[in-house]
């Protein structure tokens, strides 16, 4: 994979929780847009390509520290970025 492809590409895995290991603002900020089973969703808190799941938030729920409680979906998932127009590369699962 060259480099440009590589940086036109998310990440294999991405949370929006700053309190994750996989959390990173400068590749969220570009903007993900993320597919799930067909569907393009705008809930995803965290996702992986290659195990091939997605969390949501659990409706208003918290946990005890105040976080929201998420669900793990499972399924095929696709990732791009939204900053890269109409046809962007699409990193998913092969």
């Amino acid at each position: 994979m060259s480099e440009d492809t590589a940086n036109d590409t998310p990440p294999d895995r991405i949370s929006v929780n700053p309190r994750s290991e996989h959390f990173d603002a400068e590749k969220l900020q570009r903007g993900i847009g993320i597919r799930f089973k067909e569907r393009v969703r705008t809930d995803i808190e965290e996702y992986c390509i290659s195990e091939g799941w997605v969390r949501v938030q659990a409706g208003k729920t918290t946990d005890r520290h105040g976080q929201p409680l998420t669900l793990k979906l499972n399924g095929p998932v696709e990732a791009w970025y939204e900053d890269l127009g109409d046809e962007p590369p699409i990193a998913k699962k092969d």
